[in-house]
């Protein structure tokens, strides 16, 4: 398996993203490509990491600057815009990016296209939470959303949960501001409807509204939501864990007898911090596609970049893209 990647995508590109990508080639047992200015790239790499390796020279960097709108089609020879053609053209089995999340979606979109019948990619990153997680979708690729949109989105995020979390009957939630089937505005209440009759159908397992509480104490696998909502819930939920770990420090480091505590507790805390952590998961998948396309943390780290990696390995080996396409008269309000 042949994994693309934007080498000069993120913050801490090329040097975090090309030891992710050498981890991963050792590790993982892919080939990798790496897109970017050649020179840069060269000088991560070692004499004995080039075997498995390819380098594909890209003169330009989509920055967070650059419009997300038009970025990869301005800037055709970027690293991103390259890679996105190398997957298109088959150089590939997927493409993993840190870069600009916005730029990376649009040129998926436009460059590798969206599965027949799909009327929107999504973003779907799995939150820390319970044994397998928890699937957000979407999580900020559609601010404004149709019911249609959320129908499809369950249905992607189903495949996903089965395939790549394990979960053989992924529970499906509607996130509202309440859980009586009659909450939320005029899109929850069609969107519910749809989910319901699809639940009665036998395609999915609708489990009915979930509220923001119920995210994390287990009331459903995947939890189905526009990306404006989705995207204040990713963000808040990102914060609090962050505040939550400096309040927890400053607590250990309060008193002498709070660091012996802390000292007897260290490989607890540190499971803890992990499992909290959601560069453990490596990245978001952009579901919807018709090829495997993760976006890695912009902040990756050798770690984190290995991760999606391992991700994308995942997603290409999974067989989802296939389901989605034989599934798709199920996911649309009216034939095409």
């Amino acid at each position: 398996m042949k994994i693309i990647v934007d080498a000069m995508g993120g913050d801490n590109a090329p040097q975090e993203i090309v030891k992710g990508a050498l981890r991963a080639k050792n590790e993982l047992g892919v080939e990798i490509t790496l897109v970017g200015q050649k020179e840069a790239v060269l000088a991560c790499l070692g004499e004995n990491d080039r075997e498995g390796v390819a380098i594909v020279d890209a003169r330009e960097i989509v920055t967070m600057e650059d419009d997300p709108s038009t970025a990869t089609r301005r800037k055709k020879d970027s690293s991103m815009a390259v890679a996105l053609r190398l997957l298109k053209d088959g150089e590939g089995d997927a493409v993993v990016s840190a870069g600009s999340t916005g730029a990376l979606l649009t040129g998926a979109t436009l460059t590798v296209k969206r599965i027949h019948g799909i009327r929107r990619a999504a973003l779907a990153p799995v939150l820390p939470a319970g044994e397998h997680g928890v699937m957000l979708i979407d999580c900020g690729a559609n601010v404004e959303c149709t019911a249609e949109y959320l129908l499809q989105f369950a249905y992607m995020g189903s495949f996903y949960a089965r395939k790549l979390m394990g979960i053989a009957n992924p529970r499906v939630g509607l996130l509202n501001v309440g859980t009586e089937d009659t909450k939320g505005g005029e899109l929850q209440h069609q969107a519910f409807a749809l989910l319901r009759k699809a639940h009665e159908e036998g395609r999915i397992n609708f489990v009915g509204n979930v509220e923001g509480t119920g995210v994390f104490s287990g009331a459903a696998d995947v939890v189905v939501t526009d990306g404006f909502t989705g995207n204040v819930l990713l963000k808040s939920t990102e914060g609090v864990i962050k505040f939550m770990m400096h309040a927890l420090k400053d607590v250990f480091y309060k008193s002498t007898k709070n660091k012996l505590a802390a000292a007897v507790l260290k490989s607890d805390l540190a499971e803890m911090k992990r499992s909290m952590d959601v560069n453990e998961v490596g990245g978001t998948a952009l579901i919807g596609i018709t090829r495997p396309v993760i976006k890695a943390h912009g902040s990756s780290n050798e770690a984190s970049f290995f991760a999606a990696i391992r991700q994308a390995k995942q997603f290409a080996e999974s067989g989802i893209i296939g389901d989605i396409a034989e599934n798709i008269d199920y996911m649309k309000l009216k034939a095409e």
